[in-house]
């Protein structure tokens, strides 16, 4: 199983509607997606490591698919529509990283 993980850096004055990112812009990648996103989460950031520190981003989310090509066949064709959603929830540039997901949940 994989993971691609789309994280927002949190910067001073930047915009991001948390509402909007998680009740319409990810419910229309997973429809967009279908099957090849198992499941995805979506965190909202709150705090660094240290006391007072503002979060590394301001959000993120992790979309779980079979594989590389699973998710590549699933968000290829619908990315177009996908990334043209971005400004209406925020003007941060995404920084993305795909994993395999090594230990998870029982």
């Amino acid at each position: 199983m994989i993971k691609v993980s789309v994280m927002y850096p949190n910067q001073p004055g930047a915009r991001f509607d948390h509402a909007y990112y998680r009740d319409r812009h990810m419910p229309l990648v997973k429809a967009r997606m279908g099957a090849a996103c198992l499941f995805y989460t979506v965190d909202k950031g709150l705090a660094g490591g240290a006391p007072g520190e503002a979060p590394t981003y301001v959000a993120m989310c992790h979309i779980y698919a079979d594989s590389v090509e699973s998710f590549q066949a699933g968000f290829g064709p619908h990315a177009k529509e996908i990334l043209a959603d971005i400004p209406n929830y925020t003007d941060l540039a995404p920084v993305l990283q795909i994993s395999e997901v090594v230990v998870g949940q029982p």
